[in-house]
């Protein structure tokens, strides 16, 4: 049995800033986020993340506004059930809403929650609108609109309501190093630049393809991925690319009295530690805590050397960033000195 991608969709600006939301949501709040590698952008649905080796899938309809009533929230359910009921096995069905009416809940605090603390009449509304809204998509057969399976469903869907303002999602990447987080008008231009991004990967036509295997999707390109998000904030933070190309001026010291004919080696050799650094997942709390201390020593002592800031960086914590050695990690000083004070 195949998939066939439908009902993919332009939206407006607020649409566009939930879908953000929805993604950065995967990404960052949940307890199995470090799983999610790949956040691939309306082909299953508004957004769906996907591990590394394409095995796993998390799919997220989003709607920005405040739904007026269960059975409305009901009907935002369609395209969730239309990937429960195909060949493929989803980890997580999430409905991301930026409100619901007072009396949906059981318990108003929870913003997480599954259908046990929706009410009973809430959960009949629900139902209907499903069923209700499933009869209106070509696609759905007859045989896969009941109720059993459609409460089988509800059993599986979290709800998730949307409590936060656009630069909090950007913020939680870096939560625990409050000396390196820039301005709210900054983390809502690197939240924008984001979202840009995403919207980007719809300008791919893909209304109608099939595809056999969850991986073959990764064919289209739509989808970005927690490393891309990682770099660009980082980028943002220290107004440079660390991966770009040229030898940074602070490490000029350095390269030059290294052997001339290896001097383009080594500079690769440091370009790739720091991406390895940067992007190892299993080291990413060690890797911002690294980056928080050299940072705060740069703007403490901004005319001191590169080797300087080396020397007064604790054992503890390089050692918690294993893919740097001696000279890539004085080279990541130097692109972070270069960056935060040109």
């Amino acid at each position: 049995m195949s998939y066939t991608v439908q009902s993919s969709e332009r939206v407006r600006k607020s649409g566009a800033d939930s879908e953000t939301k929805a993604m950065l949501y995967l990404m960052n709040f949940r307890d199995d986020s470090n799983e999610i590698n790949y956040f691939v952008v309306d082909f299953f649905n508004d957004v769906t993340g996907m591990d590394r080796m394409a095995r796993k899938l998390w799919d997220v309809q989003s709607k920005a506004s405040k739904t007026g009533s269960a059975k409305t929230i009901g009907r935002e359910l369609v395209t969730l059930y239309k990937n429960y009921i195909c060949q493929f096995d989803f980890e997580a069905y999430i409905l991301f809403l930026g409100g619901v009416p007072d009396t949906f809940r059981i318990n108003s605090n929870l913003n997480v929650f599954g259908i046990d603390n929706v009410t009973s009449k809430a959960q009949k509304s629900i139902q209907t609108g499903v069923m209700e809204e499933c009869k209106t998509k070509e696609y759905m057969k007859k045989e896969n609109v009941t109720e059993d399976k459609i409460s089988a469903f509800l059993e599986k869907v979290w709800f998730v309501i949307d409590d936060k303002n656009p630069q909090d999602y950007i913020r939680e990447i870096i939560k625990q190093h409050p000396t390196i987080i820039p301005s709210d008008s900054e983390l809502l231009a690197i939240f924008n630049e984001i979202r840009n991004k995403q919207a980007e990967k719809k300008n791919t036509l893909v209304e109608g393809v099939v595809i056999d295997q969850i991986d073959e999707v990764l064919e289209y390109g739509r989808h970005l991925t927690t490393n891309e998000i990682r770099l660009l904030v980082l980028q943002r933070i220290i107004n440079t690319d660390p991966l770009s190309k040229g030898i940074p001026e602070p490490f000029m010291e350095i390269y030059s009295k290294y052997p001339p004919e290896r001097r383009g080696v080594m500079v690769e050799e440091c370009k790739s530690s720091l991406c390895r650094a940067l992007f190892n997942k299993s080291a990413a709390q060690g890797f911002w805590t690294l980056f928080d201390r050299v940072y705060s020593l740069i703007m403490q002592y901004p005319n001191k050397t590169v080797g300087y800031i080396y020397h007064e960086i604790s054992s503890d914590i390089i050692e918690d960033c294993p893919d740097f050695d001696a000279l890539s990690l004085k080279y990541f000083i130097a692109k972070i000195k270069e960056g935060v004070l040109q």
